[in-house]
């Protein structure tokens, strides 16, 4: 009798299209279905193994490449399909394949552009993100940084990561040692985020599953660590409780003429580099005539930074808190609500400041945007698709005077995108 094979037990050769909003290289499979293909590049043949299969798409692997890019170099990392995949293209190429995914998404949504410039990007491809978070893995030599290996279930021990500042990796490492020495249970952990500014100064949240902890000591590496119970039923890193802190985990940088703090586990821009050339070009076209009013303001980092701002609106307690102390004795309020319930400060003839998480603008903003038609919309997406959708939305009322697409993250799919909307 045949073996029946399973699809994820075979190869099959793909002929690469595009690459994607997400990152893959787009393909079709034997059988007519497309296949969303990790490390593969337009116009490549590669040999693919299935790691999701569904019955009108799959997602794969290029596990040979048979016919290559003249766009591939090799990667600097052995995990780089796990942070970074996009380490198989030169810095050229991935700034011009940024911008291309952002024009087939826009135009896909019959978005109406103006003439853009080239992707916009700092000096560092390495070296530049001032966060990172790690998962652990136990063996016979002790507990070690970890990484989850793409198409897999498992991990694979690392030392630090290239995209890191230098000060996080000896700071996870110097708490990855502290742990080994006491014997910790890797199945008792979930990851260590730590963050550090640019004057190099670093701090870090431990996250257990425990309810109770170690007293662990704080290592020179680190300014400061919060060591945090989390809930083991839920796979993400966030709080539950704080167990115990050690030293002060508050760091802060300048941006533009306002000085910021922030913790570990808050948000903040992870490429304050690139961040700036994104609040400059905020602060030059900014209109103050009336109110600006900054949605989704976390700890205040674009609200705090450009002129004219007069309230910030922020749901997360614990950013908020940080924002009215970067606030200080300036007028400007600081508002704890969602941005759906705090639509009573998008009025007309205001300024807009946006920054909203992936999924972009809720529908109730939108709605009250062209109810109450502000002046001025600015939209920064981490989420170029999303924000497609919405502008197609707000098109009517608003044409877009400016965008530009931002490279905050080198050797990765992630995009920034930055819209500046005038009321027609």
């Amino acid at each position: 009798m045949q073996k029946n094979t399973d699809i994820q037990d075979v190869t099959h050769e793909v002929t690469i299209e595009k690459l994607v909003h997400g990152g893959q290289g787009l393909g079709t499979l034997p059988d007519g279905r497309r296949v969303f293909v990790w490390n593969a590049l337009p116009g490549e043949t590669v040999q693919v193994r299935i790691i999701k299969a569904k019955r009108s798409y799959a997602e794969a692997i290029a596990e040979q490449i048979t016919k290559p890019s003249a766009e591939r170099i090799a990667p600097q990392e052995e995990n780089y399909l796990s942070t970074s995949p996009w380490q198989i293209m030169s810095f050229a190429a991935e700034n011009q394949h940024k911008k291309a995914i952002v024009e087939e998404l826009f135009g896909h949504e019959k978005v109406v552009l103006p003439a853009m410039p080239e992707t916009i990007h700092g000096d560092q491809e390495w070296q530049y993100r001032n966060k990172m978070e790690y998962s652990f893995w136990g063996d016979d030599e002790g507990l070690h940084l970890a990484l989850h290996q793409r198409g897999s279930h498992g991990k694979q021990i690392v030392s630090g990561s290239k995209l890191a500042l230098p000060a996080i990796d000896a700071a996870a490492n110097a708490i990855a040692k502290q742990l080994s020495d006491l014997n910790t249970r890797a199945g008792d952990l979930k990851t260590i985020m730590v963050r550090t500014s640019e004057n190099g100064k670093a701090v870090g949240a431990l996250f257990t599953k425990l309810p109770k902890f170690s007293q662990l000591t704080l290592p020179p590496e680190l300014k400061g660590l919060r060591v945090y119970h989390s809930n083991p039923k839920s796979p993400a890193s966030v709080p539950t409780q704080l167990l115990y802190e050690l030293g002060d985990t508050t760091l802060s940088d300048k941006i533009l003429d306002a000085t910021l703090s922030y913790d570990p586990i808050g948000f903040f821009q992870a490429n304050l580099p690139v961040f700036r050339r994104v609040v400059e070009r905020i602060n030059s076209v900014i209109d103050t005539k009336n109110d600006v009013i900054d949605f989704y303001s976390g700890v205040g980092s674009i609200g705090l930074s450009v002129k004219g701002t007069t309230a910030l609106v922020e749901t997360d307690a614990a950013a908020v808190a940080m924002a009215r102390q970067n606030v200080g004795d300036q007028d400007i309020k600081v508002v704890e609500a969602t941005a759906e319930t705090a639509l009573d400060y998008i009025t007309p003839g205001c300024t807009l400041i946006v920054d909203p998480p992936r999924a972009g603008l809720h529908h109730k903003v939108v709605s009250q945007i062209l109810a109450t038609r502000p002046s001025q919309l600015i939209y920064l997406s981490c989420n170029p698709a999303t924000q497609a959708r919405d502008l197609a939305l707000l098109q009517a009322s608003y044409s877009i005077e400016l965008f530009e697409v931002y490279n905050f993250f080198p050797k990765t799919p992630h995009i920034e995108t930055l819209a500046v909307l005038k009321l027609k």
